[in-house]
């Protein structure tokens, strides 16, 4: 039996260097410097001087060694701030300016999230996951957003409810959904499994 394949579940195809590119914009977050690098490592000549990396919760030693590489970086204390950096480059972004995107899942959805605020087409954005497989989730009864989920179920901070971690994405939320187990029953308190690291 074939098991069905889970159509709102994100696919990461990986970085590639856009070599027609004016240029190449890489969202980046913590282990996702390392798949710019080794892009950068494979580029042809010439490729660095059109590269732009906004570098959220990464090493030290990777932005010094994205700027030896010759990449423009703008170091973000947290994806927040990325984000932010993020939408001001958009906002004055060029014809022929290509957005990629290396991190973990919540961080990928949120930039190609941005991505389509700015006008881009999501099929465009080339994406790479990287780190952690924790979640982003939105609670559907409170919708309040919890980062870094890794367990099948947690407990909503927003509204208290004991959330089931679905796997359908919201691309428009840039999300899974997390719905409330035990609704019937508030006292069955299921035990959770650590599923997404």
């Amino acid at each position: 039996m074939m098991v069905p394949t889970i159509r709102s579940r994100p696919t990461y195809p990986g970085l590639r260097p856009l070599v027609a590119a004016r240029c190449n914009l890489f969202a980046v977050e913590g282990a996702g410097a390392a798949a710019v690098l080794r892009l950068l490592a494979e580029a042809p000549p010439g490729f660095a001087d059109r590269t732009e990396v906004v570098l959220a919760a990464a090493a030290p030693e990777d932005e010094a060694a994205l700027r030896d590489a010759g990449a423009r970086v703008h170091v973000c204390v947290d994806a927040d701030a990325a984000l932010d950096t993020l939408d001001l480059l958009l906002s004055s972004a060029t014809m022929g300016t290509r957005l990629q995107v290396a991190g973990g899942e919540g961080f990928v959805g949120r930039v190609v999230r941005r991505g389509i605020d700015h006008c881009i087409d999501p099929r465009s954005v080339l994406t790479e996951h990287a780190g952690t497989l924790a979640r982003r989730v939105q609670c559907v009864h409170c919708k309040t957003f919890t980062e870094a989920v890794t367990t099948s179920l947690f407990e909503c901070p927003g509204c208290g409810n004991l959330l089931l971690v679905r796997d359908h994405f919201s691309r428009r939320l840039a999300a899974f959904q997390g719905v409330c187990v035990n609704a019937e029953d508030p006292a069955e308190r299921p035990h959770p499994e650590e599923v997404y690291r």
